[in-house]
């Protein structure tokens, strides 16, 4: 596939977020136009921000406002995303945006929960589209995810997914395949199943950062009611549920795949875990030392 020329604009929604900052480097960095959309309209070097919130309806225009294409990321923690996303959706396609990039996930078919609703609806809503549909984020391990936080505060790992293997997945990765199915002349019109390189259980994985940090880190394997109720905690008790769900799944084989998408659509292989691991240790030792420091 060849690369449409640099005309039109794409709104990336979330476009702080994993994926989302992702992708608008990427398209900045190809030369593409960018809305930079988020509920703070946070600055981003090479983009245009604008105040997006997927619950306020005022914000909508705006955002579209001259968009030819559109990076969709379901709001975060909502069990019925399609409740917001859809109306948001008929705007789109209204005020002009012919392409659609969808972020879903591995876990979540067309029609099924969550923002499987809105995958079932993208291909009658738009004539180029695209349903990403990657594996485990491998940034949860590093980055703003619960996985990082324990295993910085306790070197541990807690999850109900036992000695089950997931084809974790770099969000780098995730935002290349994006930046094709927004980018080239013709839309995949298709679900992408994304994953890494290697299937790997969180035992794996606590072992890799083992070796890769020079800090112990461990699996602890939690039941799945251990792991709802711990969720339950922080985020609505039916979305708990629902990841707990996932957890378990996992648990039973559901995940344990890999794929050729990225290497197909990118042109080159994924990035494999180790790799990606000691990448973002080096950002983050970077930054740290790049941070003011405090005098005592």
């Amino acid at each position: 596939m060849t690369t449409a020329p640099t005309t039109g604009t794409t709104l990336v929604i979330g476009a702080t977020g994993t994926t989302g900052s992702r992708t608008a480097a990427q398209l900045i960095a190809a030369g593409r136009r960018v809305k930079a959309a988020g509920r703070a309209a946070t600055p981003l070097p090479g983009a245009e921000p604008v105040r997006f919130d997927w619950y306020d309806p005022a914000t909508y225009g705006d955002a579209l406002g001259g968009a030819d294409g559109v990076y969709l990321v379901p709001p975060i923690g909502d069990p019925d995303p399609a409740a917001v996303m859809l109306p948001f959706l008929e705007r789109a396609r209204a005020a002009g945006v012919r392409r659609a990039v969808l972020l879903s996930s591995s876990a979540v078919p067309a029609g099924g929960p969550a923002v499987g609703t809105v995958h079932q609806a993208l291909p009658g809503l738009f004539d180029e589209w695209a349903v990403l549909r990657p594996s485990w984020f491998m940034q949860n391990f590093t980055g703003a995810h619960a996985h990082a936080d324990s295993i910085r505060a306790e070197g541990a790992i807690l999850t109900a997914t036992g000695t089950g293997r997931v084809g974790f997945v770099d969000a780098e990765d995730i935002a290349a395949v994006a930046v094709r199915a927004l980018t080239d002349d013709r839309a995949p019109d298709a679900e992408l199943v994304l994953t890494g390189p290697q299937a790997l259980s969180h035992d794996d994985i606590a072992a890799i950062l083992t070796e890769v940090t020079g800090r112990p880190v461990v699996h602890h394997h939690l039941t799945y009611d251990a792991v709802r109720e711990r969720l339950a905690a922080v985020i609505p008790a039916e979305f708990a549920a629902l990841l707990a769900g996932m957890e378990r799944a996992i648990a039973e084989g559901a995940e344990d795949r890999t794929t050729d998408t990225v290497e197909r659509l990118t042109g080159r292989p994924p990035r494999g875990f180790r790799a990606v691991a000691e990448r973002e240790l080096a950002v983050r030792k970077r930054a740290v030392r790049a941070a003011p420091q405090t005098s005592r």
